[in-house]
């Protein structure tokens, strides 16, 4: 139960961040409305994330193989969330720029606003490599576990 509960929760958490920062820069309705328009990309991030949470809590707590190292899934898994979460707030990053008269933000914010779908892209890229890494991890250390003791030992 342990994967299932972290992939709800790193889904759910995810969408909660982005809904809070868009609800916070302009409004719930706006929020609502960017994510139906960003919907074709923004259900992908939030749904592998999950998936990407899921097996990062199989290799930490060593779920059905005793996996020796996990290798870069942590990093992975933080370098996946953090660069989905940029991507789907990039859109309101103009918003905020306004609230905050910090000198060069409004230059970044615009910057991010105008390429938002390409870091989407990079951030469903960065969160599909990770889940590759870490399925190819569970299935090495799974057949190492495997090739070690009899099937009917390890089942």
């Amino acid at each position: 139960m342990w994967p299932l509960f972290a992939g709800i929760g790193g889904a759910l958490g995810l969408a909660l961040v982005y809904f809070a920062i868009v609800s916070i820069a302009e409004s719930v309705e706006h929020a609502l409305d960017l994510f139906w328009q960003d919907r074709w990309i923004a259900v992908p991030l939030i749904l592998g994330f999950g998936v990407q949470m899921a097996l990062y809590t199989i290799l930490k707590k060593r779920l059905y193989a005793p996996i020796a190292n996990a290798g870069p899934a942590g990093a992975l898994t933080g370098a996946g969330g953090a660069t989905s979460t940029a991507a789907m707030v990039a859109c309101c990053a103009h918003h905020v720029a306004d609230v905050l008269p910090i000198l060069g933000l409004t230059a970044a914010a615009t910057f991010l606003a105008e390429y938002q779908t390409a870091f989407m892209f990079v951030g469903l890229g960065t969160t599909l490599v990770g889940i590759a890494i870490m399925l190819a991890i569970l299935f090495r250390e799974r057949k190492k576990a495997l090739a070690i003791r009899p099937i009917s030992e390890v089942l």
